[in-house]
């Protein structure tokens, strides 16, 4: 009898542990269309900070690129949105924006 409930008690917490909620994960700045078309050759980085936010990844081995990265995760399921931009500064102005770059498949 004692193996009986020790068995029913190890399939009932296995049924229970695959019901456990996994709430959306956001990670990132989150970036509007209408934002991006905004961005222009020229501007300045104030004027990006003030469009985009404050870039996700600022390396200071690369003081001229700002990095923006989002993506959002629901549950168990891979990432249903992701977004990779990176701006490219001259001189404290926008020399290149480099658009819906691919980010790993597995998020």
């Amino acid at each position: 009898m004692r193996k009986l409930l020790v068995i029913i008690a190890i399939v009932a917490s296995v049924l229970v542990s695959a019901c456990v909620y996994r709430a959306p994960l956001a990670q990132g700045n989150m970036l509007d269309q209408e934002d991006i078309d905004q961005i222009e050759i020229g501007m300045t980085r104030g004027q990006v900070r003030f469009l985009l936010g404050t870039p996700m990844i600022d390396d200071s081995f690369h003081t001229n690129r700002w990095d923006y990265v989002y993506y959002l995760k629901i549950g168990r399921d891979k990432a249903t949105l992701k977004r990779w931009i990176s701006v490219y500064f001259a001189e404290d102005n926008v020399q290149e924006l480099v658009k819906d770059q691919e980010l790993r498949a597995d998020l």
